[in-house]
């Protein structure tokens, strides 16, 4: 990993460690593989720290720019995730 995180100087330590857990499981569902309930669970706790759809969206295309992997292909694979573990394909 030769990138950073997006992450706003404003959000207290705990707050940016749960945006950056959200992030991980968005990189092991490209690299490993992640539980269904992991990532959602991570998701529910990014939109305590990131309510706004707006700024999700935002977040998402500069973790996406800086990454390759995109938060949005996650999260609409999750959606209609017939299984309890989620892989995307490179």
């Amino acid at each position: 990993m030769n990138y950073s995180y997006p992450i706003d100087m404003d959000w207290s330590k705990e707050e940016i460690t749960t945006v950056i857990h959200y992030f991980e499981m968005i990189e092991k569902a490209y690299e490993k593989g992640v539980s269904t309930s992991e990532i959602k669970e991570a998701y529910r706790a990014f939109k305590v720290v990131v309510p706004s759809i707006g700024e999700e969206k935002r977040l998402g295309r500069e973790f996406e720019d800086a990454s390759g992997y995109s938060p949005y292909q996650v999260m609409k694979m999750l959606k209609n995730a017939t299984t309890s573990t989620i892989k995307m394909k490179p």
